[in-house]
């Protein structure tokens, strides 16, 4: 394992760092609306440590095994996003407007990172799409392309990377999903308003050219 950190770790890490972000707003909405939060936390900090908090990742990161420390990182993050959002939900199902709403924001805000740059074909939104998105470890490869032209650029999720940590938390993954639908599609559409985001099928997602 090598010893050194590269872009890619710093990528990966900011990807981790962006997912946290939507943590903190749904912990700060919670306290807002005078939920349990704080208690939940106590326990969920036990079990899946607490969150990065923007550290600079070089005094943090265990250099003699990067790629197990990130893993592991992802690992607690999506855990603890899914255990709040499924006790939230536990609560009160109407509370999933409130985390759409949640969702949506910070897909707009992912948007504004790449302020000045122009994408112009469905392939380069998809692409930094993926530069944003947590989507597990570069080599997990949960994708396929169906469809890349001029118009549309179009893939499907043939491998559930989040599954496992719902079940873990007695959630429903589906959730997660619908959620991140919310977000990915405020990104497109924040980002280039000439393209839009289209669920065709539970896995399978476009972007296209209005």
């Amino acid at each position: 394992m090598s010893l050194f950190l590269g872009k890619i770790h710093y990528w990966l890490y900011n990807k981790i760092l962006k997912f946290e972000a939507i943590e903190k707003d749904i912990v700060d909405w919670s306290r807002q609306e005078g939920l349990p939060v704080d208690e939940w936390l106590k326990s969920d900090y036990k079990i899946y440590e607490k969150p990065l908090e923007g550290e600079p990742l070089e005094n943090i990161i265990n250099t003699g095994n990067i790629h197990g420390w990130l893993q592991q990182k992802i690992s607690q993050s999506e855990l603890r996003q899914a255990d709040l959002i499924t006790k939230i939900l536990n609560k009160d199902n109407n509370y999933e407007r409130n985390l759409t709403d949640i969702f949506i924001k910070h897909g707009q805000l992912s948007a504004k990172d790449f302020d000045g740059e122009s994408p112009d074909s469905p392939e380069m939104m998809y692409n930094m799409l993926n530069d944003i998105m947590l989507e597990g470890m570069p080599c997990d490869r949960p994708s396929t392309v169906i469809k890349n032209d001029d118009k549309a650029f179009t893939w499907e999720t043939t491998v559930c990377l989040h599954k496992r940590y719902w079940d873990q938390v007695g959630g429903n993954v589906e959730m997660f999903y619908k959620l991140r639908g919310h977000w990915v599609k405020a990104f497109i559409e924040t980002l280039n308003p000439n393209y839009k985001y289209e669920k065709i099928k539970p896995y399978v997602q476009s972007i296209v050219e209005v």
